[in-house]
């Protein structure tokens, strides 16, 4: 028995110790820029990192003093745990599918389109009063401004490898035809003929394309890369806790049994 009891305490240690990587995927995302600005997936990454590890506290304490409860209560409770986590992967990988890159001719960077992504994801930046604040606190930022100091060139700034956010919210649409004098002030076209985006931009660096669709599908594809990589760090995670459960599970039984065959050896001596 204090061999299954010892098996169980370290089964809930380790069962602590893999909150960290969820805990610090959640912290990650919260310092991305884009993230920061959207606030969306962090706060839940980090509560089910929390929530892990006090779960695993609790069935750590209920093996090292004994308490069948706690490690009972341990056990229902991180099922429901690896359920939701497992939701949560399912659901990030889902909505995080479509979106992709399209080339421009004579350019590194890679421009989006707002349609390519998820129905989930476009509707959280679609409406005025959530863009009006996310644009805010994109323009904020040193995302764009930080492009004068690296590109001088024309040259350089079209072989340039920028992120979807810079592409979609620093520059107007390659298609639209703008002149470029640096990164973030272009000089409109001759013809009247623009619309949709090109009518958006504005070298007023506050205002620049965060106005534009080209922003959102930007943000939305950078979006997408980070919370596929904190989807990857989950996911390793999940698989880490279900077998952790598995052997929490074969521990938990196999001390109930002990305890049962000890109580019965007791009784027969006894008798």
């Amino acid at each position: 028995m204090a061999l299954s009891n010892s098996l169980i305490a370290g089964v809930n240690f380790a069962a602590m110790l893999l909150s960290i990587p969820i805990i610090a995927a959640g912290i990650w995302l919260a310092t991305q820029t884009d993230n920061s600005c959207v606030k969306l997936l962090q706060w839940p990454v980090i509560v089910v990192g929390i929530i892990v590890l006090l779960i695993g506290l609790i069935g750590f304490v209920g093996a090292v003093w004994r308490l069948p409860s706690l490690l009972l209560f341990y056990l229902v409770a991180m099922l429901l745990v690896i359920l939701i986590l497992a939701a949560l992967v399912i659901f990030i990988f889902v909505v995080t599918g479509g979106g992709s890159d399209r080339a421009v001719p004579n350019r590194i960077y890679k421009e989006y389109r707002l349609e390519d992504y998820s129905g989930w994801l476009r509707r959280r930046v679609e409406s005025s009063e959530k863009w009006n604040r996310i644009r805010t606190c994109l323009s904020s930022t040193s995302t764009c401004s930080e492009l004068n100091q690296t590109y001088r060139l024309a040259q350089d700034f079209f072989y340039a490898s920028l992120t979807p956010l810079q592409s979609g919210c620093c520059k107007p649409p390659t298609d639209c035809g703008y002149t470029f004098v640096n990164p973030t002030y272009w000089i409109s076209p001759i013809s009247q003929m623009i619309e949709g985006d090109c009518m958006q931009w504005s070298n007023d660096q506050r205002q620049l394309c965060y106005a534009c669709d080209s922003c959102k599908a930007g943000l939305l594809a950078n979006l997408s890369r980070e919370w596929r990589r904190a989807d990857l760090i989950l996911l390793l995670a999940l698989v880490a806790l279900i077998f952790i459960y598995v052997a929490g599970c074969y521990a938990f039984r196999a001390s109930k049994t002990d305890k049962l065959f000890s109580q019965y050896k007791q009784g027969y001596y006894n008798s």
